[in-house]
Formats: structure tokens, sequence, C-alpha cells
């Protein structure tokens, strides 16, 4: 059901501007809609988003390109194909820069099912590294000494990416963030939804945000990109559980003020779950514990 009879905290409403993506989101409403849509924000920069006619969670899937590697970020829901559609951007890739082959890395926002469910279809995949679902084996793949406090590099070939460890929402979160196009890859912790956190994940969630919002204080974010969209353009008010279609969907970008939103809310006890804190933009939402 819909949140609006939750706490309400208010905030501006204000999407980044210029919009980052100049065609309308696959939402349903449509008879007919792809079951991927891709939208470019370079010519090494890909958003992938699973029609919510394949499955209910609709989740958006980040494909950046590099010299040596690329790297795709999570691979969508149960009965999503989304190999076909990036494979045939790699293959694209490859043909504009003249080359026959790059290395792809397989990494997640976090290990929830909604995230990994395309895993299998990769894992045989020419050149393809999976990175595990692990905490473990996501530090060990990045080189994180020290996790979740050590905020790691990763080298895709002239285009540096900074990899975030943000458990809370789920053991093995983390967020990506790409200083050529200034864009936060931000998963389940900071989208325009509900942000499920279980409750005795909560003081993981609280040190990840004050550890985000201290390195966006040092690092220019254009916009925090989430891997759903549940909310609509009323301020304050999402779509209901396992929605078939999305009228009126909120943008998928969220200003960088979103980050010290979030971790001002979280300071709140935010201890019952199903009561949660509304805000303009996404919804902090506790939910009973969870052993990841």
């Amino acid at each position: 059901m819909a949140c609006a009879a939750l706490a309400v905290a208010q905030s501006a409403y204000a999407a980044p501007h210029p919009a980052l993506f100049p065609e309308k989101w696959i939402d349903g409403t449509l008879a007919d809609e792809p079951v991927t849509q891709v939208q470019a924000l370079d010519g090494d920069t890909f958003v992938i988003r699973q029609s919510i006619k394949t499955n209910f969670e609709a989740p958006f899937l980040y494909l950046l390109f590099g010299r040596d590697k690329v790297l795709l970020v999570d691979t969508g829901a149960k009965d999503g194909r989304i190999r076909p559609t990036v494979d045939r951007l790699v293959a694209d890739w490859l043909a504009a820069h003249h080359r026959t082959s790059i290395p792809l890395v397989v990494a997640h926002s976090h290990s929830h099912g909604d995230h990994v469910a395309g895993d299998a279809a990769f894992r045989d995949r020419p050149g393809t590294t999976v990175v595990g679902l692990k905490p473990a084996d996501v530090a060990a793949f990045f080189g994180i000494a020290n996790w979740p406090q050590q905020i790691a590099r990763f080298d895709l070939g002239g285009r540096v990416l900074n990899v975030i460890p943000t458990p809370g929402h789920q053991a093995a979160a983390a967020m990506y963030y790409d200083a050529r196009l200034k864009i936060l890859l931000s998963g389940d912790t900071l989208y325009p939804g509900r942000l499920y956190v279980p409750v005795n994940f909560m003081p993981d969630d609280r040190a990840s945000l004050d550890r985000l919002a201290a390195f966006a204080a040092t690092h220019p974010i254009r916009a925090a990109l989430g891997a759903h969209i549940e909310m609509t353009r009323t301020p304050g008010l999402d779509y209901g559980h396992e929605a078939p279609t999305h009228p009126d969907e909120h943008p998928l970008e969220l200003p960088a003020s979103t980050i010290a939103e979030l971790k001002i809310g979280l300071k709140a006890p935010l201890d019952v779950p199903g009561k949660g804190q509304v805000h303009d933009h996404f919804i902090v939402m506790p939910v009973p514990a969870r052993s990841e």
C-alpha cells in the first residue's frame, strides 16, 4: 500500500537540472513495451531498465566502459533478459572503437535477488568475471582491506571509479562513483522509493550514510542514480507494492542534497518495522531484522 499515512519529513522537491535522460522510461503503461530500455549518458555509459511487465521490481542496471574493461552493475530481477541487451551494447561499442573484445566485470549494488537474478546468464560468457555476493567477495575483488570503512578505486582504463561500501539495506551493498560524469550509482540505499532497512542493520546504514556524506562533501555529484523508481511525482507519494504500472513516475535521478537529507533522517529512532519516515523523494522504511 502507498505510504501517505506515515509520518512525514518535508523537504524541497527538486530534481537535477537539466534532466539526464531525454526519454520517458518504460513504466508499464503501454500495452506493448520492450523487455529492456536503454538510455545513454554518453558513448561509454548506458542505463538499462528492465520492464515492469517482466518483473514488478523494474530495476535499473548500469554499464560503464573504460579503455581496458567494462563494468556492469547488477543483472536484473527474475524473468529479465538482460544479457542480450548487454551483449548488443558491448558489440556496438566494440564496433565503434574498431576493436574485437573487452573484458566484462559483473558487480552488484547489493546481493538481493532482484539485482542478481541474471548472474547465471553471464557466468559462461567469454571474457567475463562475475563478482561474488558476500561482503568478503566484494572486498576481495575490489581490494578493500578494511570493509566497510575503506573506499576503493577501480580503474576501467582511463576511467577510475570509486567503490563505496554502504552496508545497511543489505550487508554487501556498495555504491559506485564516476568522476567523469559526476554520477553516483546508489543502488537500493538511495533511490526514489521505499528505502528498506532491517532494524538490526540500522546502525550500519547510519554509518554508511555518514561515510557517504563525507565523500560527497569532497566529490561533486550531479545526481544519484538508484536501482528502482517507486515514487510518483507527487511529493511523498509512492506506488503500491507490486504495482503493475507506474504512471507519472518520479525521475530516476536524485539531487546530491538527498544524501544529507537521508543522513539526517536516519538519526530518528526508526526502530519499529513498518513505521516509515516520508520525504518528498523517498521513504525510509524499517523492516524486521534479517540475517544479511
